[in-house]
Parts: structure tokens; sequence; C-alpha cells
């Protein structure tokens, strides 16, 4: 039977939904509603083979198989739409041509899709024969969460989890900090389920429930309008965004280097309006500052030690330098400590690290894409998520994109951070939303392990951010300038920061035992 056309309409309606509610559309309160098209045209995707009595065509869920199409059709148009940036990235900076840059695009969209193609076939799975199917209806929720932790932990690539669009709502939010991201997506997901269900029930019946889950969206929503005290901060970084180019190492000359190096060091030391720092924060390295470098080293003892403040910079690591042919000199993107003496102390080496942009999987395979991994250099992997200690001041450092995953942050808050500090050089998305997607992510992190969050890029938007999500501070993108931003220390860790993705686990668990129970159930019935 073929897929009804107004089930591909929904799927339209239901990508558009999911593209506005991200940045930079940022039109959030529509996650209300954004998934309800999709849940739609699966359960009412073909017409039935038999006679209908009653008046009107009943049309029937999707088989397996044309579940899956229509919502990795809906997938394909949500990457397309959220993360095009993935072009320019390869593309200006990848040394890809065009054609290349548009098919690594399609490619990463065809691929990432599947996830929404594998929660469209198990609510089909779960769905019966007949037109309403409350039992998918109600579980769809919980497929969803497992789905989108199947993304984090198969894939590697949570971007865009759909509790994040959340984040501004702080009481609703809080529930992130037992549960993660993911006890949001679920709450998100009951409330599309429950409209969908308004569409699908019999037509007396409708107009309760619709009313009945339109207020619930209004009132779960509601709480972004609810003000939430201010939180009392006792300390004060200084965040510098650098606001450095992005340049092949060619075009890095002596002259160009040092000048760089001085800006960096005069706006850190300028004075400001505010108590003295006892963290200056650089961003991820945009520059060739190796760690091996003594001008670079120099130049950030002297920041240290003329400000009197612990320095955490991002810059490039080297372990095994050597000249000896059997030692493999590792380099790895660092996140280094120093002292107010100005000594070396300690350095974080980013352990997740971004495909095709730090390393390039099965290289073999995909040696085209070799152009953006020569440009950003070939890391290795980090091993530790143990904060640096500053004086005392446990810091949970991580760099870039390791944001966007929940279990890594928090490892590092269960290990004793107080407060977290994430650089990053969002010079790569130049101008696509991508600055905004990231800055919306980290914040999560921030609700989940109820920590302070220093954000420090690149060319913006650097930030300082409380524990409730809230930006406090933050710096106009595209300037070299530095920003004061307060933050306290906190210990005391979340039932998330200790349990972890227990919440997504569970909604796995039973997405797997009600499937196995619906399939055996079917199996029966054909006996």
């Amino acid at each position: 039977m073929q897929i009804h056309k107004s089930a591909w309409l929904l799927v339209l309606l239901s990508a558009a939904l999911q593209i506005l509610i991200f940045p930079l559309p940022n039109l959030y309160m529509l996650c209300w509603v954004a998934i309800t098209p999709l849940l739609i045209a699966i359960l009412r995707a073909r017409q039935p083979q038999t006679l209908q009595l009653r008046a009107g065509i009943k049309l029937l869920p999707a088989s397996p198989l044309q579940a899956f199409l229509l919502a990795y059709a809906c997938g394909i148009l949500w990457y397309a739409g959220t993360c095009y940036w993935i072009y320019s990235v390869m593309h200006q900076y990848g040394g890809v041509s065009t054609p290349v840059g548009i098919v690594i695009l399609i490619l990463f969209c065809l691929y990432l899709a599947i996830y929404h193609g594998v929660f469209g076939l198990l609510v089909s799975l779960l769905a019966g024969s007949g037109p309403l199917n409350l039992r998918a209806l109600l579980l769809s929720p919980v497929v969803w969460v497992a789905v989108e932790l199947a993304r984090t932990r198969i894939t590697g690539f949570p971007w865009g989890l759909l509790g994040t669009t959340q984040v501004d709502n702080i009481p609703l939010s809080r529930i992130a900090s037992v549960t993660g991201v993911y006890g949001l997506s679920f709450e998100i997901m009951l409330v599309n389920a429950a409209l969908a269900a308004a569409f699908l029930v019999p037509r007396e019946k409708r107009k309760r429930l619709l009313l009945a889950s339109l207020a619930a969206a209004l009132i779960l929503q509601a709480g972004s309008l609810v003000p939430a005290p201010a939180l009392t901060a006792d300390h004060s970084a200084i965040l510098v965004q650098a606001n450095v180019p992005i340049l092949e190492g060619s075009d890095w000359t002596k002259p160009y280097f040092n000048d760089t190096l001085r800006d960096l060091t005069e706006i850190s030391l300028d004075p400001h309006d505010g108590p003295h720092p006892d963290l200056i924060v650089w961003p991820e390295s945009p520059a060739p500052f190796y760690t091996s470098d003594s001008i670079f080293r120099d130049a950030v003892s002297n920041v240290a030690l003329r400000s009197g403040a612990w320095l955490l910079t991002g810059s490039i690591g080297i372990r095994n330098a050597s000249t000896t042919p059997d030692q493999v000199t590792e380099i790895y993107n660092s996140a280094a400590l120093v002292s107010p003496n100005g000594d070396w102390i300690s350095r974080y080496d980013k352990i997740h690290l971004v495909p095709f942009g730090e390393y390039v999987p099965f290289k073999q395979i995909f040696s085209f894409a070799g152009g953006l991994t020569k440009e950003v250099g070939d890391f290795s992997r980090g091993t530790s998520r143990t904060p640096l200690d500053a004086g005392g001041t446990k810091l949970g450092v991580f760099i870039c994109y390791e944001s966007i995953f929940p279990d890594d942050i928090r490892q590092f808050a269960n290990n004793g951070a107080q407060v977290l500090v994430n650089i990053s050089n969002d010079g790569w998305y130049g101008d696509s939303g991508a600055y905004a997607q990231h800055l919306k992510q980290s914040r999560m992190r921030a609700v989940e392990n109820n920590r302070w969050l220093l954000l420090d890029t690149n060319t913006g938007r650097t930030a300082g951010i409380d524990p409730n999500g809230r930006i406090v501070t933050s710096a106009p993108r595209k300037t070299r300038t530095v920003l004061p931003a307060p933050y306290a220390l906190i210990s005391a860790t979340t039932f998330y920061t200790r349990h972890g993705d227990w919440f997504a686990y569970l909604c796995a668990i039973i997405s797997v035992a009600a499937i196995f129970m619906r399939l055996l159930v079917r199996k029966r019935k054909e006996t």
C-alpha cells in the first residue's frame, strides 16, 4: 500500500517545526507540537484495503518500512536545516570543493537521520492494526529518549537533543539535575503524544483532549516567565575572547604570531572594573600555540605572574617529542594550567575529538576528508577527566564540542570539579547558527550538574553561566575583548552527576521490553 500524501505533508510540517525550535530561529516554545505531525503521519499513513463502513477515510498506521521512510525523511530535512554549517566548515576550512562539500553534508544528513527513521520504525512496531494506537503513543516518549541515548552513545553526535530547547525555562529545566537532558526530552514528547492522540481519537472526544494537551503545554512553558533569584558569586574570572582568524599554517608569520601574542597579553592585563580575578582563561587554541614553544610559554607565564592569577590557556600539547626514530610524537588539543608564580602545573588533553575535524576515522576510506584534518591537526586522544587543581579550586575543563555530551561533562563534576570551564574555537562555524546551538547545549551542562560554567570562545559568544543555565554576562561576538565573569565554587553533586544517564537507560530497557512483548503477541496471534 502506498503512503498517503497527507502523511508526507505532515512530515514536512514536523521537520520545519523541529528546525524552528533550535537557534537561530529559537522558537523553542514550538517544541511542544514539533513532533506531533510526525506521530500522526506514522499512525495515519495508508488507506485500508477493506471497505470502511463509517463515513470518511480511516487511514491506518504505516508499515514498519513505511514508518522508517517517513521518519527518515523528517530526519534528513531536520539535520539539513539545523546542521547546514557542516558544508561551510568543510568547504571554507577543509579545502574541499563546493560539490564535495555538498556531498559531505548530504552524507552527514543521510547517516544521522537513521535515528529518526529508527524512531518511526519502533513506533510502527508498537502500533496495532486499528486506527487508534494508544499503546504506541504512550510509549513514544520512551522510544524517543532511547533513540537519543543511542545517538549519543553509538554515533557520538548528540547535537540538538530535544530537551535543550527548554534550558531557558528554569523551573522546568531543573528536572535535568535528576534525569539529565533526557528527562526534558521525555516531558516534551509526552505533550506531543497527547496532542497527537487528540487528532486520532473519535471526534466526540477530540475537543477535551486537545484542550487538556494545549493547557499542559502552556502551563509547562509558563515556567520560562517565572523569574529565578540571582545566585551569589564570590569569585571572578577574566575570559579572553581572542577573535583570532582561522588561518593556514603558512599564514602564521613570526611577526603576526608575536603581534597576536602581545595583543592577548595586553588585553589580559588591562585594568578593568571589578574584583581582582582568581582565574584568567584563554580560549581553545586559535593559533599555533604549542606548549613546547618557549616564546608562548614565557608570554603566558608573564601574564600569570603580572596578574597574580591562575591562567588556563588553550594550546597544542606535545608528548614524546624526540628525534629518536622509534618514539612517536603525540599531539593533543589541550588546555594548560599555569600558576600565579608562572609555573606550568597541569594540562587537560581533549578526549572526545571531532571526527573529520581533529582526526579522520577509517582514513583509507575517508581520505578525501584529510584536508580539514591537515588544517586542524591529527590529534591523539586524552585519557583523564580529572579536574585541574588551581590552588585548591577544582576546574572541570573541557574543550569545544565536548560540551554536547552530558555524561562526559558530569564525570568532571563527579570527580570533584567545583566549576566548569569550556574553552572553544567557534570561529570554525562562521556566521552560522552553530555558535548559538553550542551555547545552549553548554548551558544545559551547567543545569545538569548545578555548576557555574565559564564559556570562553575565540570569536564568541563568550559567557558566564550560572547553575540555572542562565547567562549572567556575555561578550559581543567577533570582537577582541575580555569579559569579567563571576562564579562560585560548588562541591555538592546532583542526582544526575552521581548516577549519570540512568533515566535514558531505563527508557531504553522499557523500549526493548515493549517491542519484544509486542512482537511476541503478534506472533502468537498469527499462529
